[in-house]
């Protein structure tokens, strides 16, 4: 059986929770949820969509890995998210 993918708006908040503190076992998880749906948006040609995901999850990895313990960190990649998802 399949799991479910998260929605759209589930993603986007817990994208800010993650880059507000980014080492949390849910930063991780949500790695592999953004994952799933880009390969969902992919299927229905929605590049513009699957790129944005791709540049979200990128934020996320990166602030997992290179924490500076700034709580100040802004996702560039959200509004795209919206607009093109």
């Amino acid at each position: 059986m399949a799991e479910p993918i998260s929605t759209k708006s589930k993603i986007l908040k817990q994208s800010n929770n993650c880059l507000k503190d980014s080492r949390t076992q849910l930063c991780k998880e949500l790695v592999s949820e953004i994952e799933k749906l880009q390969l969902v948006v992919f299927d229905q040609n929605k590049f513009k969509c699957q790129s944005s995901l791709l540049g979200l999850q990128t934020e996320i990895i990166e602030a997992y890995f290179f924490n500076n313990s700034s709580n100040k960190r802004i996702s560039l990649m959200i509004p795209f998210v919206i607009k093109n998802c």
